[in-house]
């Protein structure tokens, strides 16, 4: 992703992976193949591999400078994990990734998780020594209290595959006395707040920046593909409620159309930041052009 400005403040990403992924029907139960074509058709062709059938999907955290802080937003699958195939990501491309920024561990002074799924929290830790510890020494990292507790409570049921996620990449933190957990309306300062959207977790939130008079709403996984802004009601094998993430994706598209909001979500690929557009047929995005 191109270097983007929010009045004074800065966003750029770090790639882990991208590439074809997953076939839509295969993502999303309620997926209409014939719908399917024809939105497909009509969007930039950076969203879609014609010769695999696949979806194009990027997994990135984006790196906020604002004039106080430094800040990662999700932190993607991370190192050490032990996680099974496909997401036994390599651990470099993340790492030059992050040195590319300019940065040491030391430097981030907040990680925000949107929520608290295997791709958005693996590199809030590292294993040293047989540990796992926090990898950003100095940071504060902001979890929503209700998405901690539910999947504190589902890794002690033994209902939280693959691996111990929490355990491995939250609980330490947690120990550490690293984490500060917050509720739906949680402010850092006068930049950056969060939005309540649930449904793809439980407590699934969006990361607000504002500066200057712009915003920009780092969505995380209230959409994962293009497709589900021209179908919102097209939810992901993934989703904790479907129904509950439905309305919270129709009402966040909503809010942003025909605005200058900035949409910036996690696995959108290419130049992933873009606008949303209402017309007599549903939403549309827009890819911001460099």
């Amino acid at each position: 992703m191109q270097s983007l400005r929010i009045g004074d403040v800065t966003i750029t990403s770090i790639i882990e992976r991208d590439g074809p992924w997953r076939r839509p029907e295969d993502m999303f139960p309620a997926y209409d193949p014939e719908r399917g074509r024809q939105y497909l058709a009509g969007m930039d062709p950076v969203v879609f591999d014609p010769a695999s059938g696949r979806m194009v999907i990027t997994y990135q955290t984006f790196v906020v400078r604002t004039p106080k802080h430094t800040i990662l937003v999700d932190t993607c699958t991370g190192e050490d994990k032990g996680f099974p195939p496909p997401m036994d990501f390599p651990k470099a491309p993340w790492l030059e990734g992050f040195r590319a920024e300019g940065l040491r561990f030391e430097d981030i002074d907040y990680v925000f998780c949107t929520h608290l799924h295997i791709d958005h929290c693996g590199w809030n830790t590292r294993l040293v020594n047989g540990r796992w510890v926090p990898t950003f020494p100095k940071a504060k990292y902001v979890f929503h209290k209700g998405e901690y507790a539910a999947w504190e409570e589902a890794t002690r049921r033994g209902a939280s595959p693959p691996g111990q996620v929490w355990r491995m990449n939250c609980e330490p933190v947690v120990e550490a006395g690293q984490a500060l957990l917050v509720d739906d309306d949680f402010a850092l300062d006068d930049c950056i707040h969060l939005s309540p959207t649930p449904g793809h977790s439980p407590c699934h939130c969006c990361v607000n920046i504002t500066s200057g008079g712009q915003r920009a709403v780092v969505t995380g996984d209230l959409m994962h593909h293009a497709l589900q802004i021209r179908e919102p009601a097209w939810s992901t094998i993934f989703d904790w409620n479907a129904e509950q993430g439905i309305a919270s994706r129709r009402g966040f598209l909503a809010e942003v159309a025909d605005t200058p909001t900035v949409v910036l979500p996690i696995h959108f690929p290419g130049r992933t930041a873009g606008r949303v557009t209402a017309a007599a047929d549903g939403f549309h995005y827009n890819f911001l052009k460099e």
